[in-house]
């Protein structure tokens, strides 16, 4: 065990042997000169000796004080390297968290060009689709899905959840020709049943009787890539699959309907404590950039808030 004075006098000493004038030490440390005082009194007494004598120039510092002041400053600039390298290397790594489906499709094909526009930064991506514990630090931000609040952290809207039906060209072209949406009834269905439910219930058809036998799974990833192979009709979220779009893998079915919304949303999430770090300002600015940039127009309302909640931005 260690027998050390009290650390808050020994910082005070540190800055009074410095300047050698309490008040200038009072005004770094933010004290006052009677604190300041109070302190180095303090540390006299522990220590049994004085440390400052007046002379007629002011303050100086004893034979005591003089012999353990560069130990005493040392010391404190090796606690400043190791606190400091920590800043750092905080400053410097981003982490962030996101949910399989969105981080996957949606977001680290985008990440590149943010880290391109940040060179001082590294960028790490966590894909997952249960709630991490921001407060512990186990990322710097995170992207959830669901209603919000949630318990510690800032809150700011992303962009809805938006699902259409698609299928790839084979399956469209076996099944031709595909219409309205009744058409789709008797399709095989890849599925997240319950956002078929919601899609078929947006478009008047709640009532639909059983479903056809289809193949089941628990991502939209996993969905997609069936979709992509010729299983089937899946609803995803158009903005997910963009580039498979483009390439004619998948075609959206009915374009004219427009997507329908899960009654949740996705929001990016950070502790209160971190949100001035410019780290976090510069992605949560970017991500807000691109999500306008990938809706367009917005024909399928993903820019339009759930309503539920209310950010915690600072623009409510």
């Amino acid at each position: 065990m260690r027998h050390l004075p009290p650390l808050a006098a020994v910082r005070v000493f540190e800055a009074a042997a410095r300047h050698l004038h309490f008040t200038r030490a009072a005004a770094e440390l933010g004290m006052t000169q009677a604190a300041v005082s109070y302190q180095i009194k303090l540390l006299e007494e522990r220590l049994g000796a004085k440390l400052f004598v007046r002379d007629g120039r002011g303050l100086a510092l004893t034979d005591l004080a003089k012999r353990i002041s560069p130990q005493v400053t040392g010391a404190f600039d090796l606690l400043g390297d190791a606190f400091g390298s920590i800043r750092d290397e905080a400053a410097s790594v981003l982490t962030i968290s996101a949910p399989t489906s969105f981080g996957t499709n949606w977001l680290a094909g985008r990440l590149g060009a943010f880290q391109l526009s940040q060179p001082g930064l590294a960028v790490r991506l966590r894909v997952e689709d249960q709630i991490i514990d921001l407060m512990r630090g186990e990322a710097d931000v995170a992207i959830r899905s669901g209603t919000p609040p949630w318990p510690g952290v800032r809150h700011q809207f992303v962009m809805r959840m938006a699902f259409a039906p698609f299928a790839s060209p084979n399956v469209i072209a076996r099944h031709a020709p595909i219409e309205d949406a009744r058409d789709l009834l008797a399709l095989p269905r890849i599925a997240d049943e319950q956002w078929w439910t919601a899609w078929l219930g947006a478009v008047g058809l709640a009532d639909c009787g059983d479903q056809p036998a289809g193949v089941y799974f628990d991502s939209q990833v996993l969905v997609g890539n069936a979709a992509i192979n010729g299983q089937g009709v899946a609803m995803l979220t158009p903005g997910y699959w963009q580039a498979q779009i483009d390439s004619g893998q998948l075609v959206r079915l009915l374009p004219h309907v427009k997507a329908a919304h899960w009654q949740a949303g996705f929001w990016l999430v950070h502790p209160e404590s971190k949100r001035n770090q410019p780290k976090i300002r510069a992605f949560r600015d970017w991500l807000m950039a691109e999500v306008r940039l990938a809706a367009g127009d917005d024909s399928d309302g993903i820019l339009e808030p759930p309503g539920e909640a209310t950010p915690t931005d600072g623009s409510a």
